[in-house]
């Protein structure tokens, strides 16, 4: 580049030193220079009109001929030109291919602007959300939708986890709704049907919902008609024993079935946690002090802090039923004389129910599946201390129905840490 401008002035220097000279031999020697620059002048200017045309007017031409410092820079931009023109091409190849797609996609796809409004959407959303191409490009997507759960969700910039709800179009279907934040503030609307895995899971929880409402009768039986033949007088000590052991197994049995009925109402009741302000003090109170019963002999170090004036929007029942198995859990994973804290505290975000324990820990790849159905650490263990493996499940269900989440730390050997977490306007 240095070469180029060096050159040019080289080259203005001759062309002036040759109009100073025969300025000179003339004796006009200022008024040569004048016109000399003037001329020189006047050339650059042609050339920045030429400019000027080629890339506001024939952008698509051949760049203009020119000689010098000038026929460097038309050839710089036109190489300049040709890349943006590839890329260009590249970039509406990507684009056309990437609609094309999107648009084979069953599921419907929206992109959105910063400002939510619709900048493209293909053919399935036509169908599952009633979009309509002339009319509602450009439109807001949540003064076309207009279902409060969908706007609660696409307001709260929380996109972890996929928005279940009907299509606005047909009530028939259900649908998975995802947001894909993406670019300069743009976001991507998936939207799924899943009627079909709605359906099955519906069967499901109506098939485990009416097998364990069938089984509690029978099983009540069992267990009165155990009890009498094992308070029996007369029995001997062998029968007796098998008769105990038969008892303990129809109550286990029992307990499944009860923590499956209430898995049960929890799915397939619609949430109604605003229902009544809930003195969570009293209640921790009232849960510490049977954690103590079932503690007994193994004594237990049970401790509660929870602040009297920090109440909670929410269901008692299904609160109770969470709080309580956590305490309850562990007191069955606790060894003798360990230490149980209990706490119920907010900040200024936040409510914090938090259960600590010294107990025999989690290891940490078993941490992320702990609320699954019947998921257990260890098996042997589990049974012995009668637990059911639905416990977790069912805090995860209630925290979920008040807005909350469940957050565990756990050190074998040292102990585990639960913590349920509510949102601050969950406060009475």
């Amino acid at each position: 580049m240095e070469d180029r401008w060096l050159s040019e002035v080289t080259l203005m220097g001759l062309v002036l030193a040759l109009v100073a000279f025969i300025g000179w031999l003339f004796d006009h020697t200022t008024l040569f220079l004048v016109l000399g620059l003037a001329a020189y002048l006047g050339w650059h200017l042609r050339q920045l009109v030429r400019l000027y045309h080629w890339l506001g007017h024939q952008a698509n031409g051949d760049a203009p001929e020119a000689r010098g410092l000038w026929g460097e820079v038309y050839f710089d931009i036109a190489r300049i030109k040709k890349r943006y023109r590839e890329r260009r091409r590249r970039l509406a190849t990507i684009v056309n291919r990437f609609r094309a797609s999107t648009t084979a996609m069953p599921d419907a796809t929206v992109v959105l602007a910063h400002d939510g409004r619709i900048d493209w959407f293909n053919k399935a959303a036509q169908s599952l959300l009633g979009l309509r191409p002339a009319a509602d490009m450009g439109q807001r997507i949540d003064n076309l939708w207009r279902h409060p759960k969908f706007i609660e969700y696409i307001k709260s910039k929380d996109y972890l986890n996929p928005l279940e709800i009907r299509s606005p179009v047909n009530e028939d279907l259900q649908l998975s709704v995802r947001i894909v934040p993406y670019g300069d503030d743009l976001r991507l609307l998936i939207v799924r049907d899943i009627s079909r895995l709605y359906a099955l899971e519906r069967m499901r929880r109506d098939f485990v919902a009416n097998v364990s409402h069938e089984l509690r009768t029978p099983l009540t039986v069992i267990s009165g008609y155990l009890e009498t033949i094992a308070s029996a007088e007369n029995l001997p000590t062998s029968q007796q024993r098998a008769f105990t052991t038969m008892q303990q197994q129809a109550s286990r049995m029992r307990r499944i079935v009860e923590d499956l009925l209430m898995l049960s109402r929890l799915e397939n009741t619609e949430v109604n946690a605003h229902s009544e302000k809930v003195d969570v003090a009293t209640l921790l109170t009232t849960i510490s002090d049977e954690a103590r019963l079932l503690s007994g002999e193994q004594a237990h170090a049970i401790t509660l802090h929870a602040d009297p004036q920090i109440r909670m929007l929410g269901n008692a029942k299904e609160l109770y039923s969470a709080f309580a198995n956590l305490v309850f859990n562990a007191v069955h994973y606790t060894p003798a004389h360990g230490h149980i804290d209990i706490t119920w505290q907010a900040d200024d975000q936040h409510l914090v129910y938090t259960v600590t324990d010294t107990g025999i820990g989690i290891p940490a790849h078993h941490i992320p599946r702990l609320t699954e159905r019947f998921y257990r650490v260890d098996d042997g263990r589990s049974r012995a201390s009668g637990g059911t493996g639905l416990g977790l499940a069912i805090v995860k269900h209630v925290l979920a129905r008040h807005n909350g989440y469940l957050e565990i730390e756990s050190t074998p050997g040292v102990g585990s840490t639960f913590r349920c977490v509510f949102p601050i306007n969950r406060r009475a």
